[in-house]
């Protein structure tokens, strides 16, 4: 019953690293993407192809695929600022931990989103050294030598 419970991910992902870590869902961010712009061309097409009879319903179909891809792109945004919070909230209480201070304060979200997956001996020095070189996330996850798993990843 507990194997149900995990995500696909969790149960068969290989351990993680700078060439495997993006998360992507295909049925979401493929097949739902695919289906949302052929939607999008087909109501303008049906807006661009009706009669003065039809264009109100043809517009309001048009509306309604806006406001789908409108929802689709939000709901993807905001569960990703939401986690982010959370990631900025469990790296701070995690160097708290190691270091007794909180994570520098010059730290931009990229970076502490990027410094997740970084060994506990490693956050301090990358930490300091994302800030004085003004790391990106992408450099910051390449400098990285023992990895550190987010499979609880949005």
């Amino acid at each position: 019953m507990l194997r149900l419970l995990k995500s696909p991910k969790q149960t068969y992902m290989k351990e993680q690293n700078f060439k495997n870590h993006a998360r992507f869902v295909y049925l979401y961010h493929f097949v739902g993407y695919l289906l949302l712009l052929a939607l999008l061309i087909g109501s303008v097409v049906n807006v661009i192809n009706s009669s003065k009879a039809n264009l109100y319903s043809a517009t309001l179909i048009l509306a309604t695929n806006l406001l789908v891809g409108i929802t689709l792109y939000f709901a993807r945004s905001f569960a990703l600022k939401a986690n982010d919070r959370a990631i900025k909230a469990e790296e701070n209480l995690r160097h708290f931990i190691l270091k007794n201070t909180p994570l520098p304060g010059g730290l931009k979200y990229g970076q502490i989103v990027a410094l997740r997956f970084a060994s506990d001996d490693e956050l301090p020095g990358l930490a300091a050294k994302a800030i004085s070189e003004n790391l990106s996330g992408t450099e910051i996850k390449k400098l990285i030598q023992h990895w550190k798993s987010d499979n609880e990843r949005v």
